[in-house]
């Protein structure tokens, strides 16, 4: 039996970065769309003219909905997930799924309470090239230091205001990715770029070091304005290095318009001339990219929910990521290292 999930929000995150990839997945179907705006109802009904559009929550819900996933601006996303879990259905968070450590417990007990389960859409973990990375790692002997550099030629897609900012958007990403790949962090130190808009001081810049408690120095940053569009890894080890220049491989395939379910085995390949090179005693080998499949978030979310397996990334598996951000902010503010609590 097919979960039915609905998505709530139509935007750019709504439609690029869940719709598709529900499509793609197994074991789950696309039940519903929740948007208000015309010209976003316009494109829901014409993304997916088989699926309905609801202009509330709790009606969608009432269509039968097992599941939701949250995607609308992180300033309504507590209330909106508090409202799920409250009428019993299981929820994915987009990120970043709470402003601070508290709300997020508060959310975590609220589901755990109902009895539903909440995760939080850490997509970027399906990235192709993490995932490679991840696949050298063990060749690297002991790992020292890590670089990953995200940078986007993005103004317009800025979300503006205090409850925005660059640090909550691809911070919450490349932090949640050094998390998955190097343990919890012990301390962290930071810096931000801010520019004045109407909405009011936003970061559109960041650089996050992170020591982490396994003993490994991880650096993430990322803009938005400064006319930039790359990704970069450095991966440094007792046996060797690992160097990527790459691409964001699927969200530029949607946005050329195709879907992952247009060609499931070719999607999310890095092209050939941007795959990395390993450097060891034994020489450079180039190594193949690896899948990347936000699908595959999806496919292993309706077996969770199906009881069929573990959730891809549970919110309490979250909380980690929601503790540096936070510190990485204070630390950006008062210019001094940062201790990060264990919050697991």
């Amino acid at each position: 039996m097919s979960v039915k999930i609905g998505i709530v929000g139509y935007g750019l995150g709504g439609r690029y970065f869940h719709a598709p990839f529900v499509e793609a997945a197994e074991g789950i179907t696309l039940g519903g769309i929740v948007t208000r705006s015309p010209s976003r109802i316009a494109e829901a009904t014409a993304d997916f003219p088989d699926v309905p559009v609801f202009a509330s929550l709790g009606e969608l819900i009432d269509s039968g909905v097992d599941a939701v996933t949250i995607t609308t601006p992180p300033q309504t996303r507590r209330d909106l997930v508090l409202a799920a879990v409250g009428r019993g259905v299981h929820v994915v968070a987009d990120k970043p799924f709470a402003p601070d450590v508290g709300t997020a417990r508060e959310m975590i007990t609220a589901a755990d309470d109902a009895g539903v389960l909440l995760g939080v859409f850490h997509n970027r973990r399906y990235d192709a090239d993490i995932r490679t990375l991840k696949s050298v790692l063990p060749r690297l002997g002991d790992i020292w230091r890590v670089e990953s550099h995200f940078d986007l030629d993005g103004a317009d897609t800025l979300e503006a205001g205090p409850a925005g900012g660059l640090l909550r958007d691809i911070g919450a990403h490349v932090v949640d990715q050094v998390l998955w790949l190097f343990g919890p962090a012990e301390r962290v130190d930071a810096h931000l770029d801010y520019v004045e808009l109407p909405e009011g001081r936003t970061d559109t810049g960041f650089v996050v070091n992170i020591t982490h408690r396994s003993g490994v120095y991880s650096t993430v940053s990322s803009t938005k304005i400064n006319h930039l569009d790359g990704r970069r890894l450095r991966a440094f080890g007792s046996l060797g290095s690992y160097v990527a220049d790459g691409t964001d491989v699927q969200a530029q395939a949607l946005f050329a318009g195709t879907r992952p379910v247009d060609d499931p085995t070719g999607w999310g390949y890095e092209a050939r001339e941007r795959w990395g090179v390993l450097r060891t005693a034994d020489g450079a080998e180039t190594i193949p990219s690896q899948q990347g499949s936000y699908q595959d978030y999806y496919t292993q979310f309706a077996a969770a929910v199906a009881g069929a397996g573990e959730q891809p990334v549970p919110a309490r598996a979250a909380l980690g990521t929601i503790a540096v951000l936070a510190a990485a902010r204070e630390a950006a503010e008062t210019g001094r290292s940062v201790a990060v609590p264990p919050v697991d």
